[in-house]
């Protein structure tokens, strides 16, 4: 099966899979308890039977659920996610104005993971048994087992508050007035804490199973003939070993990526930093619905986003996999 077919296959699946999402984020809405219209009502300090009448009708939650449900999904299908009665605009132009921002984090926090948690496997798998393997492990232990919020704020304790090392909380600095290199530089020492904070926890992830991959491989006859053959360790390492253990930490990193999203969540907000993340949990404590559902749907096609992704990757590590299918 050719890239191209799968990639198709895939855009079809993941259409199917959103539109699915569309309507079961929606009935779980609908089902919440609250409504909207009473807590606007509440707020504009009119919290009277007329008042929360108006505003059912205007934002149309007077109408029958199957009609809400139609209208909600016929405007899906056009990419209308709706508009922001909380902040004055549309549901789109809030979420593209601070999608940026998410990639961004989430991406380096990804690569961080990734790459770090890689090396540190390999380099485990090659002194297992001594004390640098035991100090990696116990590493990837502990990062594994803080919570998320906990390592968020002792990272800013530590780094921003005590040693003044980075900045704690933003995007950048607020009426600095950077531009060009300068700018980009300001950004990058405000992406340190977060994507460090979010990256470590699934840098152990990748570690353990890189490190238990290798050591798997590393007892198959391939490997033994070519010790027979005499190639170095380093080089056998490289070309055989990692090679195959790569395959199964490729598959658990494209399954994780998803995660990033969700870890995203409390790493913006602890870190202010201004993402989809965040305003999910700013839509969340005021009850803006059309966001909320917006930033749902946006965040689970970014997770199967990733997903077409890792399979095309996996194609490409092991040309094998194409030709089986």
């Amino acid at each position: 099966m050719s890239i191209v077919t799968v990639i198709l296959s895939r855009a079809f699946k993941a259409f199917v899979t959103l539109l699915a999402i569309a309507v079961l984020n929606f009935c779980l809405l609908h089902a919440a308890p609250g409504d909207p219209a009473v807590v606007l009502a509440g707020e504009a300090g009119a919290a009277d039977e007329q008042m929360i009448e108006q505003l059912r009708e205007r934002f149309g939650l007077d109408q029958p659920f199957h009609v809400q449900l139609g209208k909600y999904v016929g405007s899906v299908l056009t990419l209308d996610l709706g508009y922001s009665f909380r902040q004055g605009a549309p549901v789109a132009q809030l979420i593209a104005e601070r999608l940026p921002a998410t990639l961004l984090l989430t991406l380096t926090a990804f690569v961080i993971s990734l790459v770090l948690g890689i090396a540190f496997g390999v380099a485990a798998s090659a002194r297992v048994g001594k004390a640098s393997d035991s100090l990696l492990t116990t590493l990837a232990l502990l990062f594994y087992a803080t919570p998320l919020y906990w390592a968020a704020l002792m990272a800013v304790l530590i780094f921003s508050v005590w040693l003044g090392w980075l900045p704690g909380f933003g995007y950048e600095t607020v009426g600095a007035g950077y531009t060009g290199l300068a700018r980009a530089f300001d950004i990058a020492k405000h992406l340190v804490l977060p994507a460090l904070t979010l990256g470590l926890f699934f840098m152990a992830v990748y570690m353990r199973m890189t490190r238990a991959s290798m050591l798997e491989v590393s007892q198959l006859d391939f490997v033994k003939t070519a010790k027979a053959k005499g190639l170095s360790g380093p080089a056998i390492r490289r070309r055989h070993i990692l090679r195959n253990a790569i395959l199964p930490v490729v598959t658990l990193a494209g399954l994780q990526a998803g995660q990033l999203v969700g870890g995203a969540v409390l790493t913006e907000t602890v870190f202010a930093w201004p993402g989809i993340g965040r305003l999910m949990f700013e839509s969340l404590a005021a009850r803006d619905y059309n966001t909320i559902l917006g930033v749902f749907l946006v965040s689970a096609a970014m997770v199967i986003l990733f997903n077409i992704v890792t399979d095309i990757v996996y194609r490409l590590v092991d040309p094998r996999i194409g030709a089986k299918a």
